[in-house]
């Protein structure tokens, strides 16, 4: 009997962008960034906004590893010392990513904010990644505040929302702002196409166009869209399997829309 690959990971998790050169669809933020980190202009707080799948949680880790890299700050990571390795992994304890819709309230803040005052472990700075942050609570915003506009030189924050509008005008004012756009459909078609070509996997050019429309902007959707066609198509993505792939899943969404 054969042993289920148990191994195997996500599209999304796989191609994930590890530092700005792969970075699709997002070059003026790429550009801004770059060109800070080249000059050493570090700002204490960044704020990304933006659709879900954007890039925001990547350009965060991406950042994050830009600061801490062992060969020193710059653009371009070596994304092979143990601080950038540990930031990819998710495990490197000086890089820290809150949930803001399930970590909301005040005493999650404050429980934060204590934290940041203790210098890091391993790291040349911590930098936490606050993910949602219009989600929290205005008493946790009002905790951040002196905080965000006057950290430890050690500490640099990065916020990341998909509703901008619900953020404090004192919090916005306080980072210096990011929005990413929604991808074009050529972009994640032709990522879609890279990345096939990379895992040997057989593609209709047609197909690839549907899944990036289907993507709404959305890289990661479009992933995600890209797992399931390998699926539904038996390990090739052709023009026929993806119309009815696709065409299942807004017969679903109508059933469900009909239902509510």
């Amino acid at each position: 009997m054969t042993s289920p690959n148990v191994s195997y990971q996500a599209l999304a998790r796989t191609w994930r962008p590890r530092d700005f050169a792969t970075t699709i669809g997002q070059d003026h933020v790429v550009r801004a960034l770059t060109h800070a980190l080249d000059s050493q202009r570090l700002h204490h707080a960044y704020l990304f906004t933006g659709t879900r799948g954007v890039g925001k949680t990547t350009l965060a880790r991406i950042l994050a590893k830009a600061l801490n890299c062992r060969t020193g700050i710059s653009s371009r990571p070596c994304n092979q010392c143990d601080a950038c390795l540990a930031i990819d992994a998710g495990r490197f304890i000086d890089y820290i990513e809150m949930d803001a819709a399930s970590n909301r309230g005040v005493d999650d803040m404050t429980a934060l904010l204590e934290r940041a005052l203790q210098a890091p472990s391993q790291a040349r700075f911590k930098v936490y990644m606050i993910d949602e942050v219009h989600m929290l609570t205005g008493h946790a915003f009002n905790a951040m505040l002196k905080t965000l506009e006057e950290p430890p030189e050690f500490v640099k924050f990065i916020l990341a929302t998909t509703d901008p509008q619900k953020v404090p005008v004192t919090v916005l004012s306080r980072c210096l702002q990011f929005n990413l756009k929604p991808m074009a459909p050529i972009a994640i078609a032709g990522r879609l196409k890279e990345i096939l070509a990379a895992e040997s996997i057989a593609a209709e050019g047609t197909a690839l166009r549907l899944l990036a429309q289907a993507a709404r902007g959305s890289m990661r959707d479009g992933l995600s869209l890209l797992d399931q066609a390998i699926a539904y198509g038996g390990g090739r993505v052709s023009d026929d399997a993806v119309r009815g792939m696709l065409g299942t899943i807004d017969s679903l969404l109508l059933t469900r829309c009909s239902m509510r």
